[in-house]
């Protein structure tokens, strides 16, 4: 069975279970401070986990892409050496909040695998919580009476806490899971060995392939622990591993999800898979990373030397390095599997598909750029290995991350190759010294919530009003660039949060004591959150929250001449044209999308032009609130494949602009009265930026401009500037060929002095 056939299957099972089955959220994540990547299924639904937001669907199911690169979940130096790690990878999930729990999972897993995938019962393992040593936690025995009704007493094992206890971080929801094994070994190696010797002893063919997760405590910053409200089950399975397991392999790898792109890539090397190790491991590594690249450069994330970019940047150095020095392939090569990759998965992740070229562009640019260094840097490494014994200083893999672009863990894979290391702590010390020089000093740290009033929801009022009574519901200080803020929440707002590009309002809290200025507005999980510089002397006082009308005005012109400009550029460019990042705020706006060459003056006139065509037509805002995710489709909404929508969204129409959208607008186009393109450029390949103004800041460009040539006119005395300027450029050129030539005639003047001087000092002196 393919796997996009054991997807579908998994699908359907659910769905006739009564779950709601969900589109995958975003791998690059959005509006989460705490993550780079989702890395796990439960990371869009942590509100709900947390309890700060309510679930729409008690029971839904899923395939979450996941990528696993960076903080604890960091598989990146096994992907390719072992048969079963990956980069990024599918997971397969199902969850009931506040619903089923325990039993009815561990009913729907072993259905599922057992019934449907027609897994072989004799091979099945699972393991459930033993408890704590100090009384703490009692054994899952709960879990373990359940399991009996499917399996004997000898293959249900005890888990510690490090595998069967789960939790969200230091605090918040926790609970015991249980997991489920499977030993793919041949008859043979069962028989001399028995399966539960080897589960979670990283065996490459006794492997976990689900976990089933039952939150049912909730840890406090404290170390105690309580009984949740409402128990959730959250449930994971590995799709790679459950494909190898169906199609009969040993091997992630030998499954079709990766088998077509290492045919090409032995095809074009001219080395046959399974022949050398070190060939296939680097067979297996490109082929794993080219599809962890692939899907973050069509959710907009692309390679850069910062954060979530950083990351993507050293999967894709890392598979040039294995086809470089394994494959012997010196020249860009990778950005053509991506055209195998997308036929193989489009049918389930269509932005594979819409975003080919941008990907393929972006990453052949990516590998010429580092193939122009990779070469010095693994000399340099060479006469590196010859100087030192075993251990190379933390200083000179420093010096070759920041000369040639090589990461640190490449540098470490190469020097292993050698059974050689590293000083990491030398190292990381030099690393740490450059990021306190370029230290981003917009981070911020957090405080612990005071709660004064419990409030499920703050609702959100700003579309229809400025201006609205609030009660403060709770606080927390927080430190940003050194200083002392605090952030709040009321109970109703009329500010906008942050979000879709559109920066958060400002404006101020006021009663008749006292007056709050409201400095800025974010959203964290749900919540608005409102900053301030000081705290209301009494936080139980009801107060006015106002919003600051220009600055919300002038963000709502700029939000609205972004939709159009969005519009425009699809029309005079072609489709092709998408929306990779955008900013709004009072001043400008920026729109980046993709786009292969630099726009030429007359097209960037043309289309600034269409914009302040539809500013004159003053066409009216439509707003379709509550409107179900499929009818916005049918409507033609624009939607971002970098961003996850709920089932029920708001869109924003002007005319035939239409697009998701939870920011404020203007009611009609006359509102922004003119649009004007401040600049045009490239910001990544296949990148493109556009910068523009409206309203009052175009009136002041222009006001700029003409004071500008009214001083020009002045200097040249002229009305006529074209004239009176090449005037004065003729003028120059005449003047600077008299000088050239006064300059000659005294060179040579000085020459025949210098010359007759000579002249009169050696018959003086006899001299010949």
């Amino acid at each position: 069975m393919r796997v996009n056939d054991i997807r579908t299957l998994f699908f359907n099972f659910f769905a006739s279970k009564g779950h709601k089955i969900l589109n995958s959220a975003p791998m690059v994540m959005q509006n989460d401070s705490t993550l780079m990547f989702t890395n796990a299924g439960m990371n869009q639904f942590k509100d709900i986990i947390l309890g700060e937001a309510q679930a729409e669907e008690l029971n839904v199911a899923n395939t979450q892409k996941c990528l696993r690169v960076s903080g604890k979940h960091n598989d990146l130096e096994e992907v390719g050496h072992d048969t079963y790690h990956h980069t990024m990878f599918e997971m397969l999930g199902s969850w009931s909040f506040g619903d089923y729990f325990k039993e009815q999972a561990i009913d729907l897993a072993w259905d599922f695998l057992v019934k449907n995938c027609n897994l072989d019962v004799d091979r099945i393992y699972v393991t459930v919580f033993e408890g704590t040593d100090n009384g703490k936690f009692p054994k899952d025995n709960e879990s373990f009476n359940i399991w009996k009704k499917y399996l004997p007493q000898n293959r249900i094992l005890n888990g510690s806490s490090k595998d069967n206890f789960w939790s969200m971080g230091a605090k918040g929801p926790c609970g015991p899971c249980s997991e489920i094994h499977y030993d793919n070994r041949e008859n043979n190696e069962r028989e001399k060995e028995c399966g539960s010797h080897l589960i979670n002893k990283d065996h490459p063919q006794v492997i976990e392939i689900w976990n089933l997760v039952f939150m049912q405590y909730n840890q406090s910053t404290d170390g105690t622990f309580s009984k949740l409200s409402t128990y959730h089950v959250d449930t994971g399975m590995g799709l790679e591993r459950l494909a190898m397991i169906m199609q009969g392999v040993k091997s992630n790898y030998d499954t079709d999800v990766f088998q077509a792109i290492i045919k090409e890539i032995s095809k074009h090397s001219g080395f046959q898979y399974g022949s050398e190790k070190k060939k296939d491991i680097a067979m297996r590594v490109i082929s794993d990373h080219i599809r962890a690249i692939s899907f973050s450069i069509a959710e907009g994330q692309l390679p850069s030397n910062t954060k979530a970019g950083y990351v993507i940047r050293r999967i894709l150095r890392r598979a040039v390095r294995y086809a470089y020095t394994f494959l012997n392939i010196k020249e860009p090569y990778l950005f053509n599997l991506v055209n195998v990759l997308v036929k193989n998965m489009e049918g389930y992740f269509p932005e594979l598909k819409a975003q080919n070229k941008l990907i393929t562009d972006v990453i052949k640019e990516e590998e010429e750029s580092f193939l122009k260094t990779l070469d010095l840097g693994l000399k340099r490494i060479e006469q590196i290995k010859l100087t030192v014994k075993d251990i190379v200083s933390g200083k000179q893999v420093f010096e070759l991350y920041d000369t040639f672009g090589f990461p640190k863990d490449l540098t470490s894979l190469i020097l292993a190759e050698s059974n050689m290391r590293f000083n990491e702590e030398e190292f990381d010390s030099y690393m740490q010294e450059q990021k306190e020089r370029s230290k981003n000093l917009s981070q911020i740290k957090t405080g612990e919530w005071e709660i004064l009033v419990e409030d499920d929801v703050e609702e959100f009022v700003g579309y229809n009003t400025n201006e609205v009574e609030v009660t403060i519901t709770k606080f927390r200080n927080v430190v940003s660039q050194n200083k002392l803020l605090y952030q709040i929440v009321f109970n109703v707002t009329p500010f906008y949060a942050e979000g879709g590009g559109q920066v958060g309002d400002v404006g101020v809290i006021k009663n008749k004591n006292e007056s709050i200025k409201i400095i800025d507005t974010k959203n964290e999980n749900g919540l608005i959150i409102h900053y301030v510089d000081e705290l209301p002397k009494n936080l139980s006082d009801k107060f006015i929250a106002t919003v600051d009308s220009d600055f919300r005005t002038s963000c709502s012109r700029n939000h609205t001449a972004t939709h159009l400009l969005h519009h425009s550029l699809r029309n005079i460019l072609g489709d092709h044209v998408v929306q990779k990042g955008s900013l709004v705020n009072s001043q400008y706006l920026r729109f980046d999308f993709t786009h292969f060459s630099k726009i030429e003056a007359s097209l960037l006139q043309k289309i600034e032009n269409d914009v302040n065509e539809k500013i004159l037509q003053n066409i009216k805002l439509e707003v379709f609130n509550n409107l179900p995710l499929s009818q916005a489709k049918e409507m033609g909404a624009m939607m971002l494949f970098s961003e996850k929508y709920n089932d029920v969204v708001r869109m924003i129409q002007f005319d035939k602009s239409k697009e998701l959208c939870g920011g404020t607008h203007v009611n009609a186009t006359g509102e922004i009265g003119m649009f004007k393109i401040l600049s045009e450029g490239s910001i990544a390949s296949g990148i493109r930026r556009i910068e523009a103004i409206t309203a009052m800041g175009t009136l002041s460009y222009f006001n700029q401009i003409e004071d500008t040539l009214k001083d020009i006119s002045h200097l040249v005395k002229s009305n006529d500037l074209k004239s009176g300027i090449l005037q004065l450029i003729n003028s120059n050129k005449e003047l600077e060929k008299k000088l050239a030539s006064l300059k000659g005639k005294n060179s040579e003047s000085e020459a025949k002095n210098l010359l007759e001087c000579c002249v009169k000092y050696c018959e003086k002196n006899n001299l010949r």
